[in-house]
């Protein structure tokens, strides 16, 4: 017997939004001194990263994506009854930028919105919420944005993380639709906070206050210098967690799918670095057909890395109608999350 037709969450347009802001492999190699350009992108794959400007927030580029998404026709700002901001550089301690982005974006007054302090396992985080608020009935259309603005938090002298990481914001429309089987989901989710103290901003919350201590600059045995409020990412120990537990949490989410990886259309991780997806994609056994790496132009844009990718895929084919979709998000935290998605 054929299911009864049901409410179910389904992604209906992807917009994204990358600031003015240039930096190129040129740049780094003439100001860092480390690795040529052409190393540089050899290792990483990104030959330029988009910077916000200095008054520049995420919630700017959010808000630009928005924009973007309503203008492309996909719905308007009354449509939407919730808003989910999915962000690590928020505007302010309160309120939650959410709120800010309700008022600024025209939304109703009786529309949700709060955020979400996930980095790179966001985006999966919020189709989630937004699945279950949908397919609860507590709304039809959720607007998700994931922005970061990760450079704001990166010494200018630390070579091993400003060779990656880019500004960003996309915005992703998850709309109520009547099928008879699940279009996002199922899920696989997974926390690990003893990795915390490696990939980090030390100070600026309430646990290590900002005092005259944290702006000392300090140097690493490789050159790199950075304070206490900058960006820490301790390379070795995040490679080997993401090669450690991502292909537990692919094996997890197949069972839970009930098919095996081959019935995988395409695989759209996080958008981290070359060298870390490919050996992702080599342990997983992966063909490279199959599997998005698009890191060009934009580099590490946190949150925003997979619908960026899920929108440059569908923009050039590469992804179509029918498909089936593994996204696999991970990072600080440690924190990731894993789901599938039948494109429409």
């Amino acid at each position: 017997m054929k299911p009864s037709v049901m409410v179910k969450a389904s992604i209906k347009s992807y917009s994204c939004y990358f600031p003015g802001g240039k930096l190129t492999n040129e740049q780094l190699e003439q100001e860092l001194g480390v690795w040529s350009a052409a190393k540089i992108f050899d290792r990483t794959g990104i030959a330029v990263r988009p910077i916000a400007a200095p008054d520049e927030c995420a919630s700017d580029l959010g808000f630009a994506a928005a924009q973007q998404l309503f203008a492309g026709g996909a719905c308007v700002s009354s449509d939407i009854d919730f808003l989910l901001f999915c962000s690590q550089s928020p505007d302010y301690f309160l309120p939650a930028t959410a709120c800010l982005l309700q008022h600024r974006l025209g939304l109703r007054t009786d529309c949700g919105a709060f955020d979400l302090n996930q980095g790179c396992s966001g985006f999966v985080y919020g189709l989630a919420v937004a699945k279950g608020l949908i397919e609860a009935g507590a709304a039809k259309n959720v607007l998700l944005i994931t922005a970061d603005t990760y450079t704001k938090y990166i010494n200018a002298k630390d070579s091993g993380v400003r060779t990656l990481f880019g500004d960003a914001a996309a915005a992703t429309l998850i709309s109520a639709e009547d099928a008879d089987e699940g279009l996002i989901g199922p899920f696989v989710f997974g926390t690990d906070g003893s990795g915390a103290p490696n990939l980090i901003v030390p100070a600026g919350g309430a646990r290590h206050l900002i005092s005259p201590e944290t702006v000392v600059e300090r140097k690493d045995p490789d050159g790199s210098c950075r304070s206490l409020q900058n960006l820490y990412m301790n390379g070795r120990e995040v490679l080997d967690f993401v090669l450690r537990e991502v292909p537990k949490a692919v094996d997890q989410l197949l069972l839970r799918w009930g098919h095996s990886i081959e019935n995988v259309d395409h695989f759209i991780f996080h958008q981290a670095n070359k060298f870390l997806l490919e050996q992702l994609r080599e342990k997983l056994n992966i063909p490279a057909s199959k599997f998005w790496m698009q890191l060009e132009t934009c580099g590490n844009t946190v949150s925003a890395t997979i619908p960026i990718a899920l929108q440059n895929a569908s923009k050039q084919g590469v992804i179509r109608s029918g498909d089936n979709v593994m996204v696999i998000g991970f990072g600080v935290g440690y924190s990731w999350a894993g789901a599938m998605i039948r494109i429409q």
